[in-house]
């Protein structure tokens, strides 16, 4: 579906029409991280994501395509989580525009109490205004830019090499009994030495994978 509107993001080097993302490649993966305007840091489940990208990069320059991350957060908040964890990936702010939104990874407060916003192509509840998920784009020879795919929920686990580990050695991913699948995920500089998902972890790492929301709505 070729893409009419024109959206303008906040990035380091300044402000990137969704063309420029395309860093001079022909094919774009945008990665809907989540990490709203009013959040103080990004969701834990994406940082897990996020934490896959790095080693990617220049493989996929070398085919013909960019990685880049997408969230609502202002770009200040934005390059202090990325400097937290020590990232170095392309992350990008939407702030103030409606790619989000176009996107269906965005919602209002009303959608969300109301538990009806269009997410993963049907109507359903999800628990949070922010919804993780990936879109990608092509760029033709003229300059034009078309959506050609997006995935949502547990799509997006494509991303994630460290469930490809977890699904060779004899427990696999040992998520049954948690609240959620991913409930055991930290940001990477908080998980405790003794920490395992079937113990009894510290109170701050509990609050932390509940405001994960990358939960099992799919």
């Amino acid at each position: 579906m070729k893409v009419e509107k024109e959206y303008v993001f906040d990035s380091p080097t300044g402000k990137k029409t969704l063309a420029d993302l395309f860093d001079g490649r022909n094919q774009l993966i945008v990665y809907h991280f989540m990490f709203g305007p009013e959040w103080e840091e990004g969701c834990p489940s994406c940082s897990m994501v996020a934490d896959h990208f790095d080693g990617t990069g220049a493989h996929l320059a070398n085919r013909d395509v960019t990685l880049v991350a997408v969230s609502r957060a202002p770009l200040a908040k934005i390059a202090a989580f990325k400097q937290r964890l020590g990232w170095r990936f392309k992350w990008v702010s939407s702030f103030g525009n409606d790619f989000n939104r176009d996107y269906r990874v965005s919602f209002t407060k009303e959608e969300v109490s109301q538990g009806k916003m269009e997410y993963n192509y049907t109507t359903q509840q999800f628990p949070n205004d922010e919804a993780p998920g990936a879109s990608v784009f092509y760029k033709d020879d003229d300059g034009e830019i078309f959506h050609t795919y997006s995935t949502y929920g547990r799509g997006a686990e494509t991303f994630i090499g460290t469930y490809s580990y977890l699904d060779l050695v004899p427990k696999g991913r040992d998520e049954d009994g948690l609240a959620f699948t991913m409930a055991w995920v930290r940001h990477h500089d908080r998980y405790s030495n003794d920490y395992f998902a079937e113990g009894k972890p510290q109170q701050s790492a509990r609050n932390d994978a509940q405001s994960s929301c990358c939960a099992e709505n799919a």
